[in-house]
């Protein structure tokens, strides 16, 4: 049995620290996985810009209240469902992502959690398990699924390497550059054809 399992950011929505970073004029919030792989570093620096600014979960969920998915990505989904078993594996956070699942027709999803105080302010963060999306693939496949994968991030390189089948999708040059072995797609007609062609 095959089960499908796609990055969210910059795969089915965009990405959502870039969004708040042009709302909130905080430039260096743009950084992404595509730029730090370092996923742990990376969410202690924002935090800790977020704290300097004094911005917390309110400003940053009015942000994702007017973030729509990518044109095409709801009817990709949709369509990809109809056919196989699909599991979004993402490093963000449920408190980010369920207004977005509701865009999307509410798919499963294996995120994380952030921890936030009293006030607001976003403290920590939780990750469900190391290395969390080679893990949540590893994972399926000790249960019987062979699994399908695609990504845009350096943090979805195990799960692509993992699967019987792997593709980076909308990612960088950079990273297409450092990875010339995998099979890279910008349209969502291309990235269904080749899982269909690998169910």
């Amino acid at each position: 049995m095959n089960i499908v399992c796609l990055d969210l950011e910059g795969v089915l929505v965009p990405e959502i620290w870039i969004a708040f970073a042009k709302e909130s004029g905080i430039a260096e919030l743009s950084k992404t996985t595509r730029d730090e792989p370092d996923y742990d570093k990376l969410m202690k620096w924002r935090i800790d810009v977020l704290k300097e600014h004094g911005l917390g979960i309110d400003e940053i969920k009015k942000v994702i209240s007017k973030i729509d998915p990518m044109p095409g990505a709801r009817e990709f989904l949709d369509e990809l469902r109809k056919i196989t078993q699909v599991i979004i594996i993402s490093d963000t956070f449920e408190q980010f992502a369920m207004p977005l699942m509701a865009k999307l027709g509410y798919p499963t999803i294996f995120c994380n959690s952030l921890v936030i105080d009293e006030s607001g302010m976003i403290t920590d963060f939780k990750m469900r398990v190391e290395n969390s999306k080679l893990s949540s693939v590893k994972a399926l496949q000790s249960v019987g699924f062979s699994t399908i994968a695609s990504g845009d991030s350096y943090n979805d390189l195990g799960m692509i390497r993992a699967s019987k089948a792997g593709f980076l999708f909308k990612s960088t040059d950079r990273i297409k550059n450092e990875n010339p072995d995998l099979k890279a797609f910008e349209t969502y007609d291309d990235l269904l054809y080749a899982i269909k062609e690998n169910l």
